[in-house]
């Protein structure tokens, strides 16, 4: 009988004191302390100004680097190619804008395209100064002109904050020696397109100084593709290409759903381990048109189902594109960029991409540019609000060795449900996985997690559905 007593009083003394004792180390702690990444690609930008291009909000002409600073953008990406044609896109005027971007305080993203021209899974065409060599120059022409370019614009002061090896290289790059596609898709195509991956890679490091810091790149397509995309990394990693962030481009009507971009993500971070960005998307604020250019997006069926080619419609893909984002495991999605936002058509320059623009075609900002305008890391939206998200106190409490933890959750979203110590030193998790809006229970059971030895006293159970985070105490009496 003295021994339930001494149990009970135990359990009374802990109970007495759990509202006293300081909180866990636990925290939120959403994408490490890191900005979401809320970005835009402007490549064309100049080209559309010399061009008589004007950008206005509410009527009144404004520079529009500095209309998206001022709604949130928070970084710039600029794609560079060797030798184009027209000039557009070179060194030189790429390196101007990225000073522009640098003195307004924002992010840069360098996208090295490798080529002359358009460089993407369909078309991957060797600079012209570089058509002739051999495999061997081909990979120190590599090096050389990477390592160039950062110390370029390091000397310049605009180094850049990311760096893409490549654009949309889910084929390889610099064809036909860096092809993997196809007939192509062999062990020895395989390696060479590592070689120059690895080469561009070393010409950007080897300009950096200690106290430098640029993350490495790696951008494909496949947006809402598992198989295609865990197929490329495999291989990738297989030889031993060293790289930071994980790029994929996704728009809706070639990469699939939301769900199936979920699916995806979610998959390449459990698998790889590595951080992600969305750094290509956009969406139709109408599928009329303004010019003789025929525009990518012009039918209905390429919309997504509640998606309407409206600025409302263009506003909500934005918000769930980046919900989606912001919610990945291990707080790994780092963010997106909207590509060519600012891609309008004029009276001498056409655009196959003014309906997908941000700014309507009298070159008005539109309403949808609300969706970025959030400063906080968290991506919130009315619509998107949970109605009821509750964690359930355990039961029984105190326990042992079996208690029933109970939730509610009215989003779909990744969920992850671990249980801490008093330190916030994690124990175990007991839920990590995508599940739909719904209620849940888990029983935690000791005597089938024999592997934990705890001893009697105070943990915690933490619950995170999406954004949404709870903790609550509980109590382990032996």
């Amino acid at each position: 009988m003295e021994y339930y007593k001494i149990k009970i009083v135990f359990a009374l003394s802990l109970l007495a004191i759990v509202n006293v004792l300081p909180q866990p180390l636990i925290t939120k702690n959403q994408n490490s302390g890191f900005k979401f990444i809320k970005g835009v690609d402007i490549s064309t930008l100049k080209q559309i100004e010399d061009n008589n291009g004007v950008f206005k909000e509410n009527n009144i002409l404004r520079d529009p680097i500095q209309i998206f600073k001022s709604h949130g953008i928070n970084y710039i990406r600029l794609k560079l190619w060797h030798t184009p044609v027209n000039g557009y896109n070179n060194l030189a005027n790429v390196l101007a804008v990225a000073q522009n971007v640098k003195n307004l305080g924002l992010k840069f993203l360098l996208d090295i395209h490798f080529s002359d021209t358009w460089a993407d899974p369909g078309h991957q065409t060797k600079p012209v100064n570089w058509n002739s060599l051999p495999f061997q120059s081909l990979k120190d022409s590599v090096y050389s002109y990477t390592k160039n370019v950062i110390t370029t614009f390091k000397k310049n002061g605009a180094l850049p904050d990311i760096v893409q090896i490549g654009n949309e290289i889910s084929c390889g790059m610099l064809w036909n020696d860096g092809n993997v596609c196809g007939n192509f898709n062999t062990q020895a195509q395989w390696s060479k397109f590592a070689a120059l991956l690895n080469e561009g890679i070393r010409g950007v490091k080897e300009s950096l100084q200690s106290y430098d810091s640029i993350k490495i790149m790696i951008h494909i397509d496949k947006g809402g593709d598992v198989n295609d995309s865990q197929w490329f990394f495999n291989k990738l990693n297989s030889y031993g290409v060293d790289f930071d962030i994980i790029g994929l481009s996704y728009y809706p009507w070639w990469q699939g759903t939301l769900t199936d971009l979920q699916n995806n993500l979610s998959n390449l971070i459990l698998r790889y381990n590595k951080e992600i960005i969305i750094v290509e998307t956009a969406y139709p604020w109408t599928l009329s048109w303004n010019d003789n250019t025929n525009n990518i997006v012009g039918n209905t069926d390429q919309l997504l189902p509640n998606y309407p080619a409206s600025a409302d419609g263009q506003k909500k893909f934005l918000l769930d594109l980046m919900n989606v984002v912001d919610n990945l495991p291990n707080d790994k999605g780092l963010g997106i960029f909207y590509w060519e936002p600012e891609w309008i058509s004029t009276q001498t320059f056409g655009s196959p991409w003014e309906n997908l623009a941000l700014f309507d075609f009298n070159g008005n900002l539109l309403s949808s540019i609300s969706a970025f305008d959030s400063i906080a890391t968290n991506v919130n939206d009315s619509e998107n609000t949970i109605q009821q998200f509750c964690l359930y106190q355990n039961y029984p409490n105190p326990f042992n060795p079996i208690t029933k933890i109970s939730w509610q959750a009215q989003v779909s979203g990744w969920q992850t449900l671990i249980i801490y110590d008093m330190l916030g030193n994690e124990i175990v998790t007991l839920v990590n996985e995508y599940r739909t809006a719904g209620n849940y229970e888990f029983d935690f059971n000791l005597r089938q997690n024999s592997s934990l030895k705890l001893a009697s006293g105070i943990y915690y159970y933490q619950l995170k559905v999406g954004i949404y985070t709870k903790t609550k105490k509980m109590i382990l009496l032996k």
